[in-house]
């Protein structure tokens, strides 16, 4: 699917989005799934290349997507009414671009029609991750990638 001047991020808010809409939104980075640090001075939140137990780390999908609340009790369920709560989503994520008013970058799936796109042009960490299950957690401030901002 290639984006047009009627694509429904552009004329629906978060909170008009059907179920669908909402879920294709995502681009696959999987970036949310990362391990993150916060900053207890000033509250930055830093991603680390640890990956959640449930993260392909090369499709950097959710290998039990149904029952990661379960499964992962601190996972965070990304809804409309949260919104104002995305900042610590990287400045890529479609999620935080249509709730900051911006449009979606052109490697973005539905924009270009290539879900491989966000892996090609290095946005996801596709292969560059490590499970939280390989990494002792008082180390994962050694795979510190990036400050969200």
């Amino acid at each position: 699917m290639i984006a047009s001047a009627d694509s429904f991020w552009k004329r629906k808010t978060l909170e008009q989005l059907d179920r669908q809409e909402w879920e294709s939104l995502c681009d696959g980075c999987g970036l949310c799934c990362l391990q993150k640090l916060e900053d207890e001075d000033d509250n930055s939140v830093y991603y680390t290349r640890i990956a959640c137990k449930l993260l392909d780390l090369n499709s950097c999908q959710c290998s039990d997507y149904p029952n990661r609340l379960k499964l992962v009790p601190d996972c965070i369920q990304l809804t409309p009414g949260k919104a104002d709560q995305f900042k610590w989503l990287p400045t890529t994520c479609g999620y935080r671009l249509i709730s900051e008013g911006k449009d979606l970058p052109s490697w973005h799936h539905l924009v270009c029609g290539d879900r491989q796109q966000v892996h090609e042009q290095r946005i996801s960490q596709s292969g560059r991750m490590l499970s939280e299950n390989s990494v002792d957690e008082d180390d994962w401030e050694d795979y510190l990638i990036f400050r969200s901002g």
